[in-house]
């Protein structure tokens, strides 16, 4: 299914705004901006592709702000959009999460999901990636 254009433009143009907000450091005005356009999205919310991505947004949001409890929830509701468990993105955010909220296990067990799908690449692209990547190592994953 796709939206139609016209609220496909306003979810676009909202989650825009969100990208410039958080480049310029407001995480939460960000979060905000991209749950306005979440409200958009028709219900159910899962079954629609914009959701993942502003879910997903949400949680990165949130992760970087640390807000961590936020970031799982968005990650988890992200994983139930369409593509959501493809994407290598969401896996390795929420496996950062996890770890970082304590919850090893799972978060070691997301962190190899991203990796089978995306493998090394996903952990380069980010400055902790190294860090994560040796959690992996370390269980003896990899």
């Amino acid at each position: 299914m796709e939206l139609n254009p016209a609220l496909h433009s306003k979810i676009e143009d909202l989650s825009e705004d969100g990208n410039v907000l958080l480049e310029n450091g407001d995480w939460r005005a960000a979060v905000e901006t991209w749950k306005q356009a979440l409200d958009l999205v028709p219900e159910p919310k899962s079954d629609w592709e914009a959701a993942t991505w502003l879910y997903g947004s949400i949680g990165d949001a949130c992760f970087e702000g640390r807000d961590f409890d936020s970031a799982k929830a968005a990650f988890f509701d992200a994983l139930n959009c369409p593509g959501g468990t493809e994407n290598p993105f969401i896996h390795y955010r929420l496996g950062q999460t996890l770890v970082e909220l304590g919850e090893n296990e799972r978060g070691i067990s997301e962190l190899l999901q991203a990796y089978m799908i995306d493998g090394e690449d996903i952990f380069s692209d980010d400055d902790d990636g190294d860090k994560y990547l040796q959690l992996l190592r370390d269980a003896k994953l990899l």
